[in-house]
């Protein structure tokens, strides 16, 4: 007796999605393939930087966040930047 076409579809999809999951979250030591050329120094840089340094986030990338909340009103200040559309 044969399976119908969709259930053969959909086993082939979950042994697909078993077989890729395994690498999705892997965190391993990064290291150069040989050849390859490392990464060059940003513009300014003294030096490269290194793997460890390229992972972690900038304070513009996950900026510090304010959860000062208000105690009270007060008054906008004026923003020079508010201007109307010309």
């Amino acid at each position: 007796m044969m399976m119908p076409r969709s259930s053969v579809l959909l086993a082939g999809a979950a042994l697909a999605a078993l077989i890729a999951l395994p690498g999705c979250g892997s965190r391993q030591k990064l290291t150069a393939v040989e050849g390859m050329k490392p990464v060059p120094p940003a513009y300014g840089a003294v030096g490269a930087a290194a793997p460890d340094q390229l992972l972690e986030p900038s304070t513009q990338a996950r900026p510090e966040r304010n959860v000062e909340l208000r105690r009270k009103s007060e008054a906008r200040t004026d923003d020079p930047f508010d201007l109307p559309p010309e």
